[in-house]
């Protein structure tokens, strides 16, 4: 066996010694200003967060951290059963990512370099799947939902989402450029069948675009209220659902400290997976830059 299917190509931009000019200090301004306003909410909610419900209502609203925080997450995790909900949204999201990464792969890579008959027609087809408003598939999936009697249990919000369209046009358009056709055909003479192509030649030249939609797809997840909220309980709910019982009350008498806590407790997790692993998803993009 050759190297066609040891090593995937690593093509890369690489910048001239012309290219690297100095930014200005202009540029690092206005890239702090923008850092700024981009944690700015992130800060208000840990502000809120550590408020009393009173100090958040008030105008102007505060900007400096009070004592109140363990005090709000206690009562929230009182509120909400947000253990579950946070081991929930875990599975949830990591199915649901892990699936679409892998389905959505296969697929591009179909789409992408294996010839059919009916492969631009089929691919039009899933494209336009996307224009369809998710509310219209509702009342259908949770029919079918009820008739597998799999109401308030986690399957029922990870079936419907196993691939996505948005996946597969992703990842089609990322091997469409970064696969050769003449490593296909190499590994192809070298006597590999399509498993072994696919796995010695497909997923490592994916693998920078898997790491950045499994990502976008965990995130896209772990936000997602509201088909959770129609087939899931507070018995067995996910973050976002969870958070829904949280304040309490109504108008007025709703503890806004109270949600931004259960917000911002949501939120770490997805905080902790880029700071774990954002490294790694910026490089990765940085190393699916393949030349033409």
């Amino acid at each position: 066996m050759t190297t066609a299917l040891s090593t995937a190509p690593r093509r890369r931009f690489r910048a001239g010694a012309g290219d690297h000019d100095k930014a200005g200090p202009v540029a690092y301004v206005v890239l702090a200003l923008a850092a700024a306003v981009s944690l700015f909410p992130l800060y208000w909610t840990f502000v809120a967060a550590s408020s009393t419900g009173e100090r958040v209502a008030q105008s102007p609203p505060p900007l400096v951290p009070s004592g109140q925080l363990w005090h709000n997450i206690t009562t929230a995790w009182d509120q909400a059963d947000m253990g579950t909900a946070l081991l929930n949204s875990t599975v949830v999201a990591g199915c649901v990512s892990l699936s679409t990464v892998l389905f959505s792969t296969l697929a591009g890579f179909a789409f992408a370099k294996l010839p059919f008959r009916g492969r631009n027609a089929l691919l039009t087809l899933v494209v336009a799947t996307m224009t369809i408003p998710p509310q219209l598939s509702v009342i259908p999936l949770y029919r079918i939902i009820t008739g597998l009697h799999w109401g308030n249990q986690l399957q029922a919000v990870i079936l419907p989402s196993l691939v996505a369209a948005f996946g597969v046009f992703f990842m089609r358009q990322f091997l469409v450029e970064a696969l050769p056709v003449e490593l296909i055909e190499a590994a192809r003479v070298d006597g590999a069948h399509s498993l072994r192509i696919i796995w010695h030649v497909v997923l490592p030249i994916a693998r920078p675009a898997m790491a950045v939609l499994g990502m976008l797809v965990f995130v896209q997840s772990w936000n997602d209220f509201f088909w959770p909220f129609v087939v899931l309980t507070q018995q067995n709910p996910t973050v976002q659902v969870a958070l829904s019982a949280i304040g309490g009350g109504s108008g007025h008498d709703i503890n806004q400290a109270v949600i931004m806590t259960g917000a911002l407790v949501g939120t770490l997790p997805l905080l902790l997976i880029f700071a774990l692993l954002g490294k790694h998803i910026v490089g990765g993009i940085t190393a699916g830059a393949v030349k033409s």
